[in-house]
């Protein structure tokens, strides 16, 4: 292809491909940019190679279908953009073939995503020095057209969290001004962002970093909210709630569980760790614990919920996220309640049915990063209670599913009983049993329900 492309035009990889192979990561993603030609003569060079699909022809964006290995390429002609008013998509967009290296570079977002690569010369083509930036682990703007686009700060808060960047002290200024313009963006893009925020990062601090720099920490309150809300020093020597996140974050992606997730649980486990503290800032007094005088939040689990579903609300995320994260958040301190050390089955039985839809195998992960969220305060005895939930929700074979009721109606049908309303109260009184371990298996459990439903023979009649 191209080669295909070289005989009508000036090829060049460019964008986020690039950025990816310089800093020695695997591509995803191969974006071709083709000067010196139009579009009609781009689609006919690239007809043979693949199924085309004209995505953009007022934009001079093409992709094509490999026929071979059925891998998708992005191919473009340069193109300008005029700002022709507010919002994300308040511009017109031009292509425009006779645009050089340094024309077409400026027009993107960030010195690192700005770098082509010439495939037949092999040159690194520059002009913003993107390199030395991602050498120094900087997200800095390419001009100042940066500010006609509010999406690049959120682009700037995921980028930072998935490269472990931070923010130039220029670009964070140039943010600030652009921080009414933050209600000019469509609900679906923001959740663009926060969505690669949480299933990408390898620092997610640095992402929550960067929305404090740029001012634009305002527009999410529930997180905001942490910062300078106090912590007992004793408990939580690294500061406030919201640096206690901030670690939490970074050591929920380094657990094997995250790492070896599919993108729908970390998700779930990235949202359910930035809330597992919202409900402090409403929560936290000082008061007497142990005849000592302490910063304590009491009841700041289920006071989270509802601010979680707020905040996931106010971010566009999928409805099908808000009841797993509330789960989290509402039970992330299950293992400090009561001061219990083991967790007998019932415990464990109900908790999982508590947790639906999520899974105890989500909790202990997110109560694991938590308790590594104390910098530099270690909790062996946290951690050895968080195994032994691990342990017993595997014996039960619960860690990623529920308990599910063993006796149904059809069982009580066969017991000789006729179908109606009554069946409810004697199923629900029949997993009320199962729960306490009354019964384990269906045989069992129809000699239990046997004996109950005698007893109520009048309620089932």
């Amino acid at each position: 292809m191209l080669d295909a492309l070289k005989r009508i035009g000036r090829p060049r990889l460019v964008g986020g491909g690039v950025r990816d192979w310089l800093l020695g990561l695997k591509p995803k993603d191969f974006d071709v940019e083709v000067a010196g030609t139009d579009f009609e003569s781009m689609m006919r060079a690239l007809a043979p190679y693949g199924v085309t699909d004209v995505v953009g022809r007022s934009f001079g964006v093409l992709k094509v279908r490999s026929k071979t290995t059925q891998a998708e390429y992005d191919f473009s002609l340069p193109r300008r953009e005029s700002k022709t008013g507010a919002g994300h998509r308040g511009f017109i967009i031009s292509p425009d073939p006779s645009l050089n290296d340094f024309e077409s570079a400026s027009r993107r977002d960030f010195t690192l995503n700005a770098i082509s690569y010439d495939p037949f010369s092999g040159q690194i083509i520059d002009p913003c020095n993107g390199q030395s930036d991602l050498k120094a682990g900087i997200l800095k703007h390419t001009s100042a057209s940066f500010v006609e686009d509010p999406l690049r700060v959120l682009r700037a808060m995921q980028l930072a969290a998935r490269f472990n960047f931070s923010l130039a002290k220029e670009t964070a200024e140039l943010c600030k001004t652009m921080v009414d313009a933050y209600k000019e963006l469509p609900i679906e893009r923001v959740w663009g962002e926060w969505d690669k925020w949480a299933i990408k990062s390898t620092a997610p601090s640095k992402g929550l970093e960067v929305l404090e720099q740029t001012g634009w920490l305002i527009h999410f309150p529930e997180l905001a909210s942490l910062r300078g809300t106090p912590q007992e020093l004793e408990w939580h020597p690294e500061g406030d709630v919201f640096t206690h996140t901030q670690h939490c974050l970074d050591a929920l992606v380094k657990l094997e569980g995250w790492k070896s997730a599919h993108y729908e649980r970390r998700r779930i486990l990235s949202l359910g760790v930035l809330a597992h503290d919202f409900g402090k800032p409403s929560k936290t007094v000082r008061a007497e614990k142990k005849g000592v005088m302490r910063w304590v939040s009491p009841g700041h689990e289920p006071a989270g919920g509802p601010l979680s579903d707020s905040f996931l609300l106010r971010i566009g995320a999928p409805n099908d996220i808000h009841a797993p994260v509330r789960a989290l958040v509402v039970n992330h301190l299950i293992h400090h309640s009561g001061n219990a050390t083991e967790f007998t089955d019932t415990q464990v039985r109900r908790l999982a049915r508590r947790l639906v839809p999520s899974t105890i195998h989500e909790l202990t992960l997110v109560m694991i990063a938590d308790s590594l969220g104390r910098p530099p305060k270690e909790s062996p005895e946290t951690l050895a209670l968080i195994n032994k939930l691990i342990d017993r929700a595997q014996a039960l074979s619960l860690e990623d599913e529920a308990p599910k009721p063993l006796m149904l109606g059809r069982h009580l049908l066969e017991l000789g009983h006729s179908a109606g309303p009554s069946f409810k109260p004697v199923l629900d009184a029949a997993f009320e049993a199962q729960m306490e371990g009354a019964f384990k298996d269906e045989d069992t459990g129809l000699i239990w329900l046997k004996k109950y439903a005698e007893s109520k023979e009048k309620l089932i009649s």
